[in-house]
């Protein structure tokens, strides 16, 4: 368990903790000049059952709010610190603010150098922070009068501590994968690069590779410290010092994260919902410029109101944040926003999507995607989102948002998966798609009665142009299997309608068979079977695609036609070429196999790509595993 301190500057924070722990958590020679804390500062205490609870030491200085920001991001319990002398101070009220925006609970109000004032004093004093606490995550918390010289209340505040941490169990998200914010970074001599931070998510254990966010460096764990103790376990809710292997100290720094692969990446927008701190003098409107603070990060960021307009202050709403720079987010994280000039703590969010979309941000789908993000079971949450997204839900990127959390989906979601892509879809968007497909199917063919249909490509623009490709053909098979729809080669069309040949384009069909075979791999042109046979080229050209859209032939660019035997082979031949390199074929080694020239070997495979055989990802094409294309030829 991990206890931070906040207070205005001078009220003991620092002091206290020594007297708590023994440690004093000024260690910078500035600090001991000047008496003041200026970095975060860590001590450890003991109980008698063996328990050892982390204390985080803020700074207390107007100027060093970001720093305090960083050190209660991921606190279990808070101890507020007033000193009886002073009273209520502006940092007192902003770092009070700071800890209910970060939705902390877990406290107690402690008022310090007791022995410097008049027992009256300190009650005014007390009644004072009770009045304080009142309209805070801490109200009603308990109030303890101590003095650090004197030793007064010590025990007892000690004992408050160990009483919570008597009953803290598992942190809330022991279960996600691994996070920890990064808030040092620095050298040892024998051991290398060491980051410390404390644990958002997750555990971690010596040996393991980390990722480092934002960016892709990979990290090895070569030791690890949890509170204080060598280990070679840690878990959520623990302050932590990693030795990093094959690192330099300057490649991982403060604001960084480092995360378990599955949960590796960076956003420049997300979004959340704000709510506004009561003591705002007026709204927050779209445009504000603020300092966001997330984690040990800190980032300018241009606030767009979502919902309402407006907001008012001590209301929330939804907002996107547009960040200058990345940062690592996931859902539920906390974030903290002071304003422009970084003088004042003005509101705190949780985010809800880190993927947060460019367009279509206010629109009522959207917005009904952001309601269903509230809610807090995640296969809940998981649900209604489906509901809410008619275009789909990457399932992928849905469990690295929510902390690597494994989805658990409902049997009758439609899902497209194969390796790096994991798509889903709910029953009621499934089946809104569904009927709009086969109503298109069905006006295309009355429109265009000599078409055996469209192929694949157009039909999505027609029917469902924002819902993803995968999705998209995996509710087209789901469609076949069904004997809804049918498919030959890239053309989709009713099972009852059918392209009809004349009798003069049965009989250049029947005279141009044998040229089309004998072609090989090259393929042939309209030009060249209109010279073989000496009809004329342009019924040639009309004779040619109506055989494609009758699926009998495959015309893999502009008057290039193969027939489906030899389209076999070359399937084959793609397939074998995926099996041997991980599923990814190049057309450098598809012109290897296939003896064709590199440019006849991309037009193939960009064919492919067409008829769902293949899908196009960077320079390389990957093979889709879900594709029936030619299935029983190759077995």
């Amino acid at each position: 368990m991990i206890v931070g301190t906040a207070g205005h500057i001078d009220h003991g924070k620092t002091t206290l903790v020594r007297a708590l722990t023994g440690v004093d958590t000024d260690r910078l020679p500035e600090e001991k000049k000047r008496g003041i804390t200026i970095e975060l500062g860590y001590a450890f205490m003991d109980g008698p059952s063996g328990q050892r609870v982390g204390f985080i030491d803020v700074p207390g200085h107007e100027r060093l709010v970001h720093t305090m920001v960083s050190g209660a991001t991921g606190i279990d319990m808070a101890l507020l610190l007033v000193a009886a002398d002073d009273g209520v101070m502006p940092q007192t009220r902003e770092h009070l603010a700071a800890l209910s925006l970060l939705g902390i609970r877990h406290g107690l109000a402690v008022i310090t150098k007791c022995d410097r004032v008049e027992a009256g004093k300190v009650a005014q004093v007390c009644s004072e922070v009770e009045a304080l606490l009142g309209n805070s995550s801490l109200a009603g918390a308990e109030l303890l009068a101590v003095s650090a010289h004197t030793g007064q209340g010590i025990d007892a505040l000690r004992d408050r501590v160990l009483q919570f941490t008597s009953q803290f169990r598992k942190h809330p998200r022991h279960h996600d994968a691994f996070r920890l914010a990064v808030d040092r970074s620095f050298t040892l001599s024998g051991i290398g690069t060491v980051v410390t931070g404390t644990v958002h998510a997750g555990a971690v254990t010596v040996g393991d590779e980390l990722i480092v966010v934002p960016g892709q460096r990979r990290v090895r764990v070569r030791s690890l410290h949890a509170q204080n103790r060598e280990v070679q376990h840690a878990v959520a809710g623990e302050r932590c010092a990693l030795g990093l292997a094959s690192v330099s100290r300057e490649e991982v720094e403060r604001g960084q994260w480092l995360v378990h692969q599955a949960v590796a990446y960076s956003t420049e927008r997300l979004d959340a919902r704000l709510t506004l701190w009561q003591c705002e003098s007026r709204p927050l409107r779209s445009g504000t410029q603020v300092h966001l603070h997330l984690g040990s990060s800190t980032v300018m960021a241009t606030v767009a109101v979502l919902d309402p307009p407006v907001i008012e202050p001590g209301q929330s709403g939804w907002v996107q944040f547009v960040l200058r720079e990345p940062i690592g987010a996931w859902h539920g994280d906390r974030v903290i926003l002071r304003d422009a000039a970084a003088s004042r703590t003005i509101a705190g969010a949780q985010v809800l999507d880190p993927f947060a979309p460019v367009r279509y941000r206010r629109t009522p789908q959207r917005l009904a995607i952001l309601q269903a993000l509230e809610v807090v079971s995640p296969d809940q949450r998981l649900a209604a989102v489906l509901e809410a997204s008619p275009q789909g839900l990457d399932v992928l990127r849905w469990q690295a948002a929510q902390s690597g959390a494994i989805p658990v989906l409902a049997p009758d979601v439609l899902r497209a998966s194969e390796p790096g892509i994991d798509m889903a879809l709910a029953p009621e968007p499934a089946a809104a798609a569904e009927h709009q497909l086969l109503t298109t199917l069905t006006g295309y063919h009355e429109q265009h009665p000599d078409e055996l249909g469209p192929d694949l490509a157009r039909l999505r623009r027609l029917a469902s142009p924002r819902l993803a490709e995968p999705l998209f053909r995996a509710l087209l098979t789901r469609l076949q299997g069904q004997g809804k729809v049918s498919q030959r080669g890239s053309w989709v069309h009713l099972p009852e309608h059918a392209v009809r040949l004349s009798a003069a384009e049965e009989r250049i069909a029947q005279k141009v068979a044998h040229s089309l075979v004998t072609a090989g791999f090259e393929g042939a042109w309209v030009r060249d079977m209109a010279k073989v046979t000496g009809e004329p080229e342009a019924i040639m050209r009309v004779t040619l695609l109506r055989l494609a859209q009758r699926g009998e032939l495959h015309q893999v660019v502009k008057d290039l036609y193969y027939p489906l035997t030899t389209m076999a082979e070359l399937v084959n031949l793609c397939r074998a070429v995926a099996a041997d390199h991980h599923g990814e074929v190049l057309a450098a080694h598809y012109r290897d196999v296939t003896g064709l020239g590199r440019k006849r070997a991309i037009q193939i495979l960009e064919h492919f790509d067409r008829i769902g055989l293949l899908r196009r990802v960077g320079d390389t094409h990957k093979l889709r595993v879900d594709c029936q294309l030619f299935n029983e030829v190759v077995a």
